[in-house]
C-alpha cells in the first residue's frame, strides 16, 4: 500500500470512522479540521480526504476497530513510516502478529514480520515490542542482522 492508496482508502472509510465513533457529520469535521460541506463531499466519495486529515484521523482515531481492521496494524506506525521511510527505535509493546502478520524469518530473540494488508514489515522481539518498521524487506533484514549483533 502506498502513500495514495491509503489516502484513498482512509477516505472509503471516514463516514463508517465516525459513525462507529458516535460523531455528527458537523462534530467530526470540527475534530479534525475541515468544513461539513468537504466531509460530505468525501463521504459521497466525490473527493479525497488531504494527507493532512490522514495523519489526523489516524491519530485521533488509532483505536477504531474500522482503522484497525483497514490498515491491518496500529494506524500510527503506518503513517511514521511514510513520515520517517523506516521507524528504528523499540516501541510499544504490540499483540505478537497473531493477526495481520506472517512471519518471515526468526533470529535469536527477533523476527521478522510482514503485515497482509499494508505489505510493510517489521521486527518485533519475544515480549512482542516492536524495534523496527519499513516497507523494505531488504532494510528490514539489515537492521536485524545489526540488532542480533548487538543483542547477543
Amino acid at each position: 500500500m502506498d502513500k495514495q492508496q491509503l489516502i484513498e482508502v482512509i477516505s472509503k472509510k471516514m463516514k463508517l470512522i465516525r459513525v462507529e465513533s458516535g460523531y455528527s457529520q458537523f462534530k467530526m469535521a470540527e475534530i479534525i479540521g475541515i468544513s461539513k460541506k468537504t466531509l460530505v463531499q468525501i463521504e459521497k466519495d466525490r473527493t479525497l480526504v488531504s494527507w493532512t486529515h490522514v495523519i489526523a484521523l489516524c491519530a485521533l482515531f488509532r483505536k477504531s476497530e474500522i482503522l484497525q481492521t483497514t490498515l491491518g496494524s496500529d494506524p500510527l506506525e503506518l503513517i511514521e513510516i511514510y513520515a520517517y521511510e523506516t521507524v528504528a527505535s523499540p516501541k510499544e509493546k504490540t499483540m505478537g502478529g497473531k493477526v495481520w502478520w506472517k512471519e518471515i524469518t526468526r533470529k535469536y530473540n527477533f523476527r521478522i514480520q510482514q503485515n497482509l494488508v499494508s505489505q510493510h514489515y517489521r521486527i518485533v522481539d519475544d515480549e512482542d515490542y516492536r524495534w523496527f518498521s519499513s516497507f523494505s524487506e531488504e532494510e528490514t533484514s539489515q537492521h536485524l542482522e545489526e540488532l542480533t549483533k548487538s543483542n547477543r
